[in-house]
């Protein structure tokens, strides 16, 4: 789980300097960050937003089953290696995201890194059964 916290992290601050860079140049006015709105901005600026956005939907699916995981005291090491392998995909997923973002390889990810969650879901419920 660290690690997708830190992942959130690196996005976060990449998407911080982002804005603040396009507010300096110029490029995207102050008033746009109020509602997120109001004029077209840089590329870069929607994927970034967007990307930590992302850090916020599905990765909560995995935080849910991971702490499940620890307080119902599960080992099982089909979970961690899903946990590894959702962890990779979601790294994979935002890189793609914040450089030459192809859909279909983006896509792949993310939905990879989905089953690998569900996954973890279905191998919580069977270990607890």
């Amino acid at each position: 789980m660290a690690m997708m916290v830190l992942l959130t992290l690196l996005v976060g601050i990449i998407t911080f300097i982002t804005r603040l860079s396009s507010y300096k140049s110029g490029e995207v006015k102050g008033m746009y960050f109020k509602l997120m709105q109001g004029q077209e901005v840089p590329e870069m600026v929607t994927k970034t937003t967007r990307c930590f956005n992302n850090m916020f939907e599905i990765p909560v699916i995995f935080y849910a089953a991971c702490t499940l995981y620890l307080v119902l005291g599960v080992e099982s090491l089909v979970g961690i290696v899903l946990a590894w392998v959702f962890i990779a995909l979601r790294y994979l997923h935002a890189t793609i995201h914040l450089t030459y973002n192809h859909i279909l390889h983006r896509m792949l990810a993310f939905w990879l890194a989905f089953f690998c969650a569900i996954a973890l879901w279905v191998n919580l419920v069977i270990k607890t059964a």
